[in-house]
């Protein structure tokens, strides 16, 4: 534990979002944790530290002037794979959904808990270093890392996913939750364990959360996100890679 709180003291968040109180009371806490903060006010200025300063990890209020938060979530994730939360005030699930589908990968409803932002802040940096590190790691090494169930084939050496020798571009979180599911092909995980599993034990979200990620995957590996191929759900229990046909 004392290690993981080393590797992350010295990250930056960037909090974007116009309540000056929230952003005290974040900035304020985060620092306390031993984190660096940016601060953006405004969709627009949020895009351009996010692209400029390129930090660790975004939280993301969805009402913002001059851009809303999906839209900056779209842009952001275009050229950067780094956590991003979204802060909401709206209880409506579309909101939430939109945001998750648009690459956000975690999302807090205000009030929230500060315990539980840094709760999810540190988890979501964990599972993001842990992918780096994996990467890195194995860098120098032989491409034997390879995981294949027909048209599928991750490189977990390169953190690379392939459709038909395709490369297809995948979050953090796709490609856990499909690392997770190649790793076991033709058997059924649950919504629940895939949520423990892939997200962590201090994540807080619903199985929800899983649905939507699933259908990113899809959009992105399936040719006809109706009738999936590859990424199938098993109705009422959970998904599973489908092994090829014999």
């Amino acid at each position: 534990m004392e290690l993981d709180i080393v590797k992350e003291k010295g990250k930056t968040v960037l909090i974007v979002d116009d309540e000056k109180p929230i952003v005290d009371i974040l900035e304020y806490n985060l620092k306390k944790e031993g984190y660096n903060t940016l601060i953006a006010n405004d969709g627009v200025e949020a895009v351009n530290i996010a692209l400029e300063k390129r930090p660790n990890i975004i939280l993301l209020d969805i009402m913002l002037p001059k851009m809303d938060g999906l839209t900056v979530c779209k842009k952001v994730r275009t050229a950067l794979n780094i956590p991003i939360i979204m802060l909401t005030a709206k209880e409506e699930e579309i909101d939430k959904i939109l945001g998750l589908e648009l690459g956000a990968d975690d999302y807090v409803t205000k009030p929230f808990s500060v315990r539980e932002l840094i709760a999810r802040i540190k988890a979501n940096l964990r599972k993001y270093e842990l992918s780096q590190e994996v990467s890195v790691e194995n860098e120098a090494k032989d491409n034997d890392r390879k995981i294949k169930i027909g048209d599928l084939q991750l490189d977990l050496d390169k953190f690379e996913v392939k459709v038909r020798g395709k490369k297809v571009d995948l979050t953090v979180r796709e490609f856990e939750v499909l690392r997770y599911l190649a790793n076991q092909p033709g058997q059924v995980v649950s919504r629940e364990l895939l949520l423990e599993k892939v997200w962590g034990y201090e994540y807080f979200g619903d199985i929800r959360t899983v649905d939507v990620t699933v259908r990113r995957i899809r959009e992105k590996i399936e040719d006809d996100t109706t009738d999936p191929k590859i990424l199938v759900t098993k109705r009422g229990i959970g998904y599973y890679i489908a092994k090829p046909e014999q």
